[in-house]
């Protein structure tokens, strides 16, 4: 199954901040780096990917943009956030930098051979999922790998 593309799409995830500094070196940590072009002291621009950034945002500049109050990390859950990593050992490496740094586990290994992750949260409580997928399965999507491997392990 072909997804189709969006070309010249690029997201940009809105995430307040208590201390912006400290979630900068919290997430630098993590092997992040920012775009300086829109960071400055009310807000850094996290890369996560070609096309894909978090704004790290000061309470009172999130505040701007939402219209709504901003929720309470520590009392509800909004949003998930889970950024892909290039190696299963890296799921590992980069979860435990984010407890040395000061995250939280949220959820220990979870393993299903094609995929593995861990999750923890962040300096504001904001949940976070470290994963790894097969090259193979994020292009095929899971069950047609699975699938693919169950008659590659069959004798002829």
């Amino acid at each position: 199954m072909t997804v189709p593309a969006h070309p010249g799409r690029m997201l940009f995830v809105n995430l307040p901040v208590a201390d912006l500094q400290r979630s900068k070196a919290f997430f630098a940590t993590l092997g992040f780096s920012f775009h300086p072009g829109f960071t400055d002291e009310t807000a850094a621009c996290m890369l996560v990917g070609e096309q894909a950034s978090v704004m790290l945002l000061t309470h009172e500049k999130f505040a701007q943009f939402a219209k709504l109050p901003m929720a309470d990390p520590a009392t509800h859950t909004l949003a998930l956030y889970c950024f892909s990593v290039a190696t299963r050992d890296e799921v590992d490496s980069v979860s435990a930098a984010a407890l040395a740094a000061g995250g939280v586990e949220a959820d220990g290994l979870e393993d299903y051979g094609f995929m593995r992750s861990r999750s923890f949260y962040d300096l504001d409580g904001h949940g976070w999922q470290v994963m790894w997928m097969d090259p193979a399965a994020a292009q095929q999507g899971p069950e047609e790998f699975a699938h693919s491997t169950q008659d590659a392990d069959v004798p002829a």
